[in-house]
C-alpha cells in the first residue's frame, strides 16, 4: 500500500561554481514533507534499514506528467527536494519561481 501527498511550491534552480550543471527543484515542506518523513521513518523499521540518503522512491505528477524518481532530504531547507527533469519542465511549460502542483505516490 502506498501514500499519497499532494504540494504547491515554485520550481528553482541549484546551481554551483563548482559544477557547470544546473539542477531544477520543488522543495516540499509543511503537512506534505511531514508525511514523507513518516512514510520513510515506516519503510526504515519494515524493512531494518533506509535507502540512500534517506530518499523516498515515489510515482510524481505535474499536470499530464508522470514519472518515477525518488526525493531526498533538504538539509538547509527541511523537507525534500523533488528533481523536475526536463522534459516534464518542456511538456508542461515549467520555468524557475513558477508554482506547480505535484501529487506524490510514496512508493
Amino acid at each position: 500500500m502506498s501514500d499519497t501527498v499532494t504540494h504547491i511550491a515554485p520550481l528553482w534552480i541549484w546551481t554551483s561554481d563548482k559544477a557547470p550543471a544546473s539542477w531544477h527543484f520543488i522543495t516540499i515542506g509543511g503537512a506534505a514533507g511531514e508525511a514523507i518523513s513518516a512514510h520513510e521513518a515506516m519503510r526504515r523499521l519494515e524493512l531494518g534499514g533506509g535507502r540512500g540518503f534517506g530518499s523516498v522512491k515515489v510515482r510524481a505528477r505535474i499536470g499530464g506528467s508522470e514519472w518515477h524518481t525518488s526525493v531526498f532530504p533538504a538539509k538547509t531547507q527541511g523537507g525534500y527536494l523533488l528533481p523536475i527533469k526536463a522534459a516534464v519542465r518542456k511538456a508542461e511549460g515549467l520555468v524557475a519561481d513558477d508554482l506547480a502542483e505535484i501529487t506524490l505516490e510514496l512508493l
